[in-house]
């Protein structure tokens, strides 16, 4: 099966090791973000992976390289001259998933234990258009969710801002865990051209397809996003 990491950003909020590096070369005892998350999608049967890069890309080609992939055929997808946020990296790579398989996306900041061969199957027996991992967290920025777990719209409480694309109240808020299952029809969907959040590919096809949340319940789950958050991951997975 095939797979994405998003590993293009800038990561400001990992400064000052990305004024040097990119943030999925950031070490968790002694591994990097990159090589866990390419084997925790090795470990649910994700054996081709595309990898995007920008910042300090040739750093990220080094290692996978010097390391055979980890054991996965990994494929780059270059966004050297621009980054393309979530949703413009996703359509730039959209060639590689040429199957008629659903294909996991997933950020290179994020650690987690879920079980994402669990998550595939919640998505195919609910034949979604994509289906998104998600919990209670708190957080600023919230997609919301009808009573089915369907997509109708997001929210960000500390601007107010709002866009609802389903009007099925009650509206439940959760938070998005930058995990996600997408079936192939998908990227033959999106409209938005260069750069842009998937986000809003989501809201724009939440209101005649089925975008669903998946709640990742209680497994291991952290946003290596801040220098202190590298200390909180090492106490978190081995």
């Amino acid at each position: 099966m095939k797979a994405m990491i998003l590993a293009a950003g800038l990561g400001t909020r990992l400064k000052p090791f990305t004024d040097f590096h990119p943030k999925a070369l950031a070490i968790v005892n002694g591994k990097s973000l990159l090589q866990r998350n390419v084997e925790y999608l090795l470990s649910h049967g994700f054996d081709e992976i595309i990898v995007n890069v920008h910042h300090f890309a040739s750093q990220i080609i080094e290692a996978i390289d010097l390391n055979k992939g980890w054991g996965a055929q990994i494929t780059i997808s270059d966004e050297s001259d621009l980054v393309l946020e979530t949703g413009g990296g996703l359509k730039k790579a959209a060639w590689f998933f040429n199957t008629n398989e659903p294909f996991a996306v997933m950020n290179a900041d994020i650690l987690t234990d879920l079980n994402l061969s669990e998550m595939l199957k919640f998505h195919f027996e609910n034949n979604a258009l994509a289906t998104l991992a998600v919990s209670e967290r708190s957080t600023s920025r919230y997609f919301l969710f009808n009573t089915q777990n369907q997509l109708c719209g997001w929210e960000n409480i500390k601007t107010g801002e709002q866009k609802i694309t389903r009007n099925e109240l009650p509206l439940t808020r959760k938070a998005f865990s930058g995990i996600h299952i997408i079936s192939p029809q998908l990227p033959k969907l999106i409209l938005q051209e260069g750069k842009f959040s998937m986000v809003d590919v989501y809201l724009s096809l939440s209101e005649k397809h089925v975008i669903l949340g998946y709640n990742q319940g209680t497994c291991k789950f952290l946003d290596v996003g801040k220098p202190e958050s590298i200390a909180e991951a090492e106490l978190l997975f081995n």
